[in-house]
């Protein structure tokens, strides 16, 4: 059977993609994706992207807008899913958050680079498939968010220094007789706006009792726009980082913790100064304790 130019061409850029995004493991690693973009209006911006996405091939799980000038659509697909199945906690995994910010005169479009937090999650692939599939749904776009970056290797140990937390070491937030009963107790506190926290969305991870559900915080030191509007202040917008999520395994539900997942995020965060981790020291205790009233 033989092929087309159109065909042929098509070949050789899914081979550019793989073998790009396999190379990546051997290279270090930024938390987002920063896409080449001309758009000037925030609206059709969002609408655009929204578009590109699902023509792309993702579910739009959720979007919501933490403060003005920023909106974050989380995506999932049946190969996040079935990768975040495969490994424990790996729930976390099953999404992608991509978001839309208006910094002055310039619209940003980024998202969370699969395969940064394919690692920090460690999970059991690099996700360089779901990465290939994003610039392809998106167009071209470069890592961002932190200056050095990181390693795959130095991922799957990650801490933000000594005596902090990893990837295995979450917040319980509380449990209940039964998977069912947890979630079911969690969605009508979600539902009631309990210490105001909305759901922004909800994904049950394929095969297991496992659901992993973004929140948007709004109140006191763990607010997202409290905590961005400390630390989010200098060059390209993370605005990718949120939202905040919970995880419900079996009978018990947890979070990971703030001094790692803002970590994550923000891996130059320095520890003191402007623009640092002093600054939100309140948002993790805040955190815990807020997501920990949906369980009860």
């Amino acid at each position: 059977m033989k092929t087309t130019a159109l065909q042929r061409a098509g070949i050789l850029i899914a081979l550019f993609f793989l073998f790009s995004f396999n190379a990546w493991s051997a290279e270090n690693l930024k938390p987002f994706m920063l896409v080449a973009s001309n758009a000037t209006d925030f609206n059709t911006a969002v609408e655009s992207t929204k578009n590109k996405l699902q023509s792309g091939g993702f579910d739009i799980v959720g979007e919501y807008s933490p403060y003005a000038g920023a909106e974050v659509i989380v995506v999932s697909s049946d190969e996040l899913k079935a990768s975040a199945a495969k490994t424990k906690f790996g729930g976390y995994g099953a999404v992608v958050r991509v978001s839309v910010t208006k910094d002055g005169d310039k619209i940003e479009v980024a998202y969370s680079n699969p395969v940064y937090w394919a690692d920090a999650y460690r999970l059991d692939n690099d996700q360089a498939d779901v990465a290939a599939k994003l610039i392809t749904a998106l167009g071209d776009a470069k890592p961002f968010g932190s200056e050095k970056g990181l390693t795959a290797k130095k991922l799957r140990k990650y801490h933000y220094m000594a005596f902090m937390p990893y990837f295995d070491d979450p917040e319980k937030l509380g449990g209940a007789d039964s998977y069912a009963d947890l979630l079911a107790k969690i969605n009508s506190n979600l539902e009631a706006g309990k210490s105001g926290i909305k759901k922004v969305y909800e994904v049950k991870i394929p095969g297991k009792d496992e659901t992993v559900i973004g929140v948007a915080m709004t109140k006191g030191a763990a607010a997202d726009k409290s905590i961005m509007g400390k630390i989010d202040i200098a060059g390209t917008r993370h605005t990718a980082h949120l939202p905040y999520e919970m995880l419900v395994s079996g009978d018990k539900a947890y979070a990971l913790s703030a001094k790692f997942r803002i970590a994550l995020s923000f891996p130059d965060l320095s520890m003191i100064g402007k623009g640092s981790f002093v600054e939100i020291m309140d948002a993790p205790p805040a955190i815990k304790e807020q997501l920990s009233t949906l369980t009860k």
